[in-house]
Formats: C-alpha cells, sequence, structure tokens
C-alpha cells in the first residue's frame, strides 16, 4: 500500500507499457479502484501515449469523469493525430459541466490550429477568459501558437473583453460563444496581443512572436522582438536564429546575416538542420553560393529541408547543373523528395532544356503523387513548354483541377515563346473570364505574344489595359516587348520616341530591341544614334557593339565595323560565339560555327553535302548578305553551310531514327539563311525539327516555319 501511494505521487517513475499494466493490476487487487485512483490510471496510460489503453479505461467509468480524467483523453486524442476527436472530447466535458484547467486547453488549441478550425477556436479562447487562464504561460503560448498557424489578424474581441470577463453565449451548443474577428475596424496581430497581455514569458513566448513577424514580412518588428528578447535576459536559441535568418535573407544583408552565423557557431548551433537550411538559403539569397556549399557540406545530418535548400540555392544562382548533381546526391542518400524538391529542381531542367531529364523527373512525381500539386504542376507547364513541347505542357495544364497565377502565365508565356499568340491572347481572355486579376508578369506574357506575331493593335489594347483599367505601373520588360514589337514591324521611328517617353530611364536591353530591329530593316542612321543611347547607360554591353558592328558589315561600311572591333579589343570585349546543342541518346553535344572537334565532324559534313545538293534541287540559293566577313563568295557558302545550327540538326540526323524529332538550343538568334535551310530540310527529311533560338521557338515541318517568317 505505502508503494502505491509513492506511485501515486510520484508517476514519471513508472517509464513502460508494462509497469502501468503491474500497477493497474495491483490496484485491482488491493482494492475497489476509487474514482482517483481510475482518472490516476486514465492519465498513466495517456502519458505513456497507449490510445487503446486510455480509451478502454475511460469508457469503463462508472461516474462522471473529472478534469484529470477528461484532459487524458483529449490530450492522448491530440498526440495520435485525431484532432477531431480531441475536440469533440472538449465539447463532452463542457457539456458534462466539468471546467477545464491549464493543462486542457493547450492540446485543444493545438487540435484547433492543425483542423484549421478559427471559429472553433475563437471560441475556445473566450473559454479559456472565462476559466481564468488568459494569463497562464502554456495556455498563452498555445493561443499565439494557434493564431500563428492559422495566420489571423485580429481576435481583438476576446483579447479586449478579457479584462472584465463579462462574457456572455455558449460555445457552439455549450461552450462561450464564437466571437468573430471583423467587428471592429482595427487591424491588431492577435498573436502580438496575446504576447503583450502576458504577464510572463518564456523563450516558446518569444520565439512564437518573432517568428509570427517574420513570416508575415514584418521584418523590422521581428528584430525589435529579438533585441527586447536579449532585455528580458533571454538568450535566442535555434528557432529565434532560423526564424530571423530569413529576414536578413530578404533584406540581402549579408554582414548581418554572418553575425548570426558566428552566433550560432559560438552556441553550439551551428550544427542545428534548421539553423543550416536557414543559413544555406541567407547565404544563396545574397548570392553567396560558395558560403551555402560550405554550411552545407559541414551539416553532419541532412533532412529534406536542407537538401531543398541547397537545390534550390543552386537553381536560385544559375547552378543549374549543380542543383541536378544535388538532386540526384539525395536521392543516393535514400532521402525522399518532397513537393518542393521538384518545385526547385524541375526548372533546373526548363533552362538547360533537358527535355530528357525532365521527363525523369516528371515520372518521379507521377509514381510520388506530386502530379496534383498545384505547384508541381505549374513548374512542370513551365518545364515542357521551355523545352519546346508545347502540346505536353497545354496536356499538364488541362489536367490540373484549378490553376494558379503562376500556371496562368506559364502556359500564356509558353505561346507566346512558340508563336502561338492567338492562343497565348485566348488563354489570358479565359483567365480574366474566370475573374483571375492579371498581374505584372501575366501583361508581359501577352504582350510577347503580340510581339512575336506582329499584333501591334492587340498590344496598345493590352498596354493601355494595364495602365489604365488595372494601375499596373509598366516595367521594364513590358517597354521592352512593345519597343520590339514596334521595331518587327518597321515603326522604327514610332518604337524610338515610345522609348524616349517612357516613365523610367530606358535601360541598355529596352534599347537594344531598337538595335536589333535596325539590324533587320537596315536603318544605318538610327542604329547609331540607339547605340549612343545605349552606350550613355550601359557602356560593358557588349551586345550592342557586335549589333552596330554587324549593322556596319552588311551595309558594307567595312571600315566604322572594323573600328567597332578595335574598340571593343581595346575594352577587353570578346563576342560570345554562336553555340548550339543537341540532346541525343541522354547526352548533349554542344557545337560552335566551324568547329571540327567533334567525333562525328566528318559524318556530319557528308550529311550536310548531301543536304546541300537536295536543298539547291528545291531552289535553295545561299544568302551569301548574311556572312559579314570580308572574304570571297565561296568561302561564305561554306561559312553559311557550317553554321553552329546546321552541324546540330545534321548530327541529329544521322544519331536518331527516321521521324524523330529534332530538338536544338542555339544561345543566338537564327539568321535569315539558315531558317530558310532548316524549313526545307525538314520538307526533304520529313521531320519536325524545333530550334530554340534566344527569343523564341521555332517549328519547322513540312518547308514551313511556326513563326510564319515573322522573327
Amino acid at each position: 500500500m505505502t508503494s502505491l501511494k509513492t506511485l501515486f505521487k510520484n508517476p514519471s517513475t513508472i517509464k513502460t507499457p508494462s509497469q502501468a499494466k503491474q500497477l493497474h493490476a495491483q490496484i485491482l487487487k488491493t482494492k475497489p479502484p476509487s474514482p482517483p485512483d481510475l482518472s490516476f490510471l486514465v492519465s498513466l496510460y495517456s502519458n505513456l501515449n497507449l490510445l487503446h489503453h486510455t480509451l478502454t479505461l475511460f469508457n469503463t467509468l462508472h461516474f462522471p469523469p473529472s478534469t484529470i480524467a477528461w484532459k487524458s483523453i483529449i490530450r492522448c486524442y491530440a498526440s495520435h493525430g485525431l484532432w477531431r476527436h480531441s475536440l469533440a472530447s472538449f465539447v463532452e466535458m463542457r457539456t458534462s459541466g466539468v471546467c477545464p484547467d491549464r493543462h486542457v486547453f493547450p492540446s485543444v488549441l493545438k487540435s484547433c490550429a492543425l483542423v484549421r478550425d478559427l471559429s472553433f477556436g475563437e471560441s475556445v479562447h473566450g473559454c479559456v477568459v472565462r476559466s481564468g487562464m488568459e494569463s497562464d504561460l502554456y495556455t498563452c503560448n498555445a493561443l499565439m501558437n494557434m493564431y500563428a498557424k492559422l495566420d489571423i489578424l485580429g481576435a481583438h474581441q476576446v483579447l479586449d473583453e478579457s479584462r472584465d470577463r463579462n462574457l456572455e453565449g455558449t460555445f457552439g451548443k455549450h461552450l462561450v460563444g464564437s466571437v468573430g474577428l471583423d467587428g471592429g475596424g482595427e487591424s491588431i496581430d492577435s498573436v502580438r496581443k496575446v504576447f503583450d497581455m502576458m504577464p510572463e514569458r518564456d523563450i516558446v513566448s518569444w520565439n512564437t512572436v518573432i517568428a509570427g513577424d517574420a513570416q508575415n514580412g514584418m521584418y523590422e518588428q521581428a528584430l525589435a522582438r529579438v533585441r527586447e528578447m536579449g532585455n528580458a535576459d533571454l538568450k535566442p536559441d535555434s528557432f529565434t536564429l532560423s526564424s530571423v535568418l530569413p529576414v536578413f535573407a530578404e533584406y540581402v544583408d549579408v554582414v548581418k546575416g554572418k553575425e548570426i552565423h558566428a552566433y550560432a557557431i559560438r552556441h553550439g548551433f551551428d550544427a542545428d538542420v534548421f539553423i543550416g537550411s536557414s543559413l544555406i538559403d541567407m547565404y544563396a539569397n545574397c548570392t553567396r553560393m560558395e558560403d551555402s556549399l560550405k554550411v552545407f557540406n559541414l551539416l553532419r545530418r541532412r533532412d529534406s529541408i536542407s537538401w531543398n535548400s541547397i537545390i534550390g540555392g543552386c537553381v536560385q544562382n544559375g547552378m543549374f547543373d549543380e542543383g541536378l548533381v544535388f538532386f540526384r546526391c539525395m536521392l543516393t542518400a535514400k532521402t525522399k523528395p518532397t513537393d518542393v524538391s521538384f518545385s526547385s529542381i524541375i526548372p533546373a531542367c526548363a533552362h538547360l532544356t533537358t527535355l530528357h531529364l525532365g521527363k525523369q523527373l516528371h515520372g518521379y512525381i507521377i509514381r510520388g503523387g506530386f502530379e496534383d500539386n498545384v505547384y508541381i504542376a505549374s513548374s512542370l507547364v513551365d518545364m515542357y513548354a521551355k523545352c519546346g513541347n508545347i502540346k505536353m505542357a497545354r496536356w499538364i495544364f488541362d489536367k490540373m483541377e484549378q490553376h494558379d497565377m503562376v500556371s496562368w502565365t506559364a502556359m500564356t508565356m509558353g505561346y507566346a515563346l512558340h508563336g502561338h499568340a492567338h492562343d497565348a491572347i485566348s488563354l489570358f481572355e479565359q483567365m480574366k473570364g474566370e475573374a483571375v486579376k492579371p498581374t505584372y508578369v501575366a501583361f508581359m506574357a501577352v504582350l510577347t505574344a503580340c510581339s512575336h506575331a506582329g499584333l501591334v493593335d492587340e498590344a496598345w489594347k493590352y498596354y493601355n489595359s494595364m495602365t489604365k483599367k488595372y494601375r499596373i505601373a509598366p516595367g521594364i520588360e513590358h517597354y521592352a516587348a512593345v519597343a520590339d514589337l514596334l521595331g518587327r514591324a518597321g515603326r522604327l521611328d514610332e518604337a524610338y520616341r515610345f522609348i524616349s517617353c517612357m516613365h523610367i530611364e530606358p535601360t541598355g536591353s529596352v534599347w537594344s530591341t531598337l538595335l536589333a530591329a535596325c539590324r533587320v530593316h537596315k536603318d544605318v542612321e538610327l542604329a547609331e544614334k540607339v547605340a549612343e543611347k545605349i552606350f550613355a547607360v550601359d557602356p560593358e554591353n557588349i551586345g550592342a557593339y557586335v549589333l552596330l558592328s554587324n549593322i556596319y558589315c552588311a551595309a558594307k561600311k567595312w571600315k566604322e565595323a572594323a573600328e567597332m572591333r578595335v574598340l571593343m579589343r581595346d575594352k577587353g570585349m570578346k563576342k560570345k560565339p554562336a553555340c548550339s546543342w543537341i540532346e541525343v541518346k541522354n547526352k548533349v553535344h554542344a557545337f560552335v560555327a566551324g568547329d571540327e572537334s567533334h567525333p562525328y565532324y566528318d559524318e556530319i559534313t557528308k550529311a550536310l553535302e548531301v543536304l546541300l545538293e537536295q536543298m539547291e534541287r528545291e531552289g535553295y540559293v545561299p544568302n551569301t548578305n548574311e556572312v559579314l566577313q570580308d572574304v570571297e563568295e565561296e568561302q561564305k557558302k561554306y561559312l553559311l553551310c557550317h553554321h553552329s545550327e546546321r552541324l546540330a540538326i545534321a548530327f541529329g540526323i544521322i544519331s536518331t531514327p527516321a521521324g524523330t524529332t529534332i530538338r536544338v538550343t542555339k544561345n543566338l538568334r537564327v539568321c535569315v539563311d539558315c531558317h530558310t535551310a532548316t524549313k526545307l530540310i525538314s520538307k526533304i527529311v520529313g521531320r519536325e525539327i524545333i530550334v530554340r533560338d534566344n527569343s523564341r521557338f521555332h517549328h519547322f515541318r513540312g518547308g514551313e516555319c511556326s513563326c510564319r517568317d515573322y522573327w
């Protein structure tokens, strides 16, 4: 009997289910169990997380359950993820007239947060006040956590009324009435207000309010709270640091971020996986990938979050190949990818135009059951569009149960880049018809579509709608799209006036669209004028020097062209060589004009010679005006036939089965002669040839191109 009394006073000595069952049996043998004995046993089973035993004993009670018994069953349900059962038990407890104590509310509030039931949560908050628990540390922490997870602003009515506890009504049918958040005109953060009214605070209280401020973009407030926390003689822990590091990432403040890193090292937090992931994100956002890699390599344990951070950081900073390597390492390390993993890595395939890898990822996504995730689906739409498979992009788009702005924009921009302007406009109108408000990026997409198809009137309509109806201030991208459109349409003077009247200072990239149009329309005088504008705002713009030099060459102004090349040499500028690449049998092959280093170069040359003979029978005459060197005519013909995209196309023809679609990517604009030649090649070999240059896709099929010779 003495030992039983000792155990009742110190239940923490019972640590295993078998010990609990032995105690239960001992009580039953010794005497008829009293209500306190049975309530104690219910609590004991609950503490050991034994749901079945807790429920069995609770349901056999022959007396109204005590507060301890109710607390135990509510907590056990919550710890097993049975949130709604936990809430139902709480309602039943209140119906039976039992008053909850400070040990009950944390489990109930946690359940409210996880079932995302704000109305129930408000009512529980009212019950907290009525029960006199609004000053209890653990209950207040649970309240803040609930409001933070529900991301709710307000709750000021409950909080204000807590000062006099003069609450009326019932909760649901049995408790304090639900108190709405929209009754007052104020916009008070409920998390902060609970915090400010707490007479006592611990590290959890501070971390909750700091994390809430940071997640809601209130960075100054978050940092101020950290300082206040220090003044309250509480040291930041790993959770605090992982909450504030995103603030420095957002501000791109690597100096302060390094201070936090140093603090973490001094206090032994640097090995913490959450701190490590936050540091990786912070350095990546500050374009310090070498530091991100160091932090990642020093992590002794890596979870999916840390892998996602390094993969996302690589892709964000243009290190696409490295991102793919880390993704493979993640799989090798037996870490299961999450939806964030796929959303991070898919853009790498889009930028590298590696359709094969993109398809592999798509297969993995389907096997993992992620295909219904709207973010992943949107990334897949973008990837397939950028890898040249616009039909697959549309198929995925149509399968999506709901579309977010990213998916609408990705599909619209995909149509724009593939020259399907009318499809892009139709989709844009469909989006508006579904009451989705167009954004800055959505207007970029539809203006790009108009630009690639020469739809001047439609472009002006959308531009004016953006500025006047939707009150979106045009940015550099919108100005560039309209200027490009006017330039392509031959309205060079109008384009010049449009750029000159921009409400922000034109950048070199905007002027460059007009310079490119001057080359197409052979307007040397305007080209010189535009080039001066570019050199004034962007003196290191090598593309402008190359374009102007080419314009002089096309006009047979060899002296001026030579002067431009000398100027480039004196400035240490080197022209980026034209390069094309093609993926064959899961391997990417790159070609540079005139490059003879490829192992199949002889076979490629023979294929080009055969194709040239067949093209000439179809009426092909090389357009040697595209060769801007001052060389003999025969040499010009040779140079044209060995442009990088033709080498890639020929290699694709000899390396793949008949009928296979050939996909080539080029880093510069396709020249007029290669465009003509590729149309003929597609007809001769009976294949679709898709070429992505630096501004759009060209789908060559049966001697025609999707751009209709407008590019």
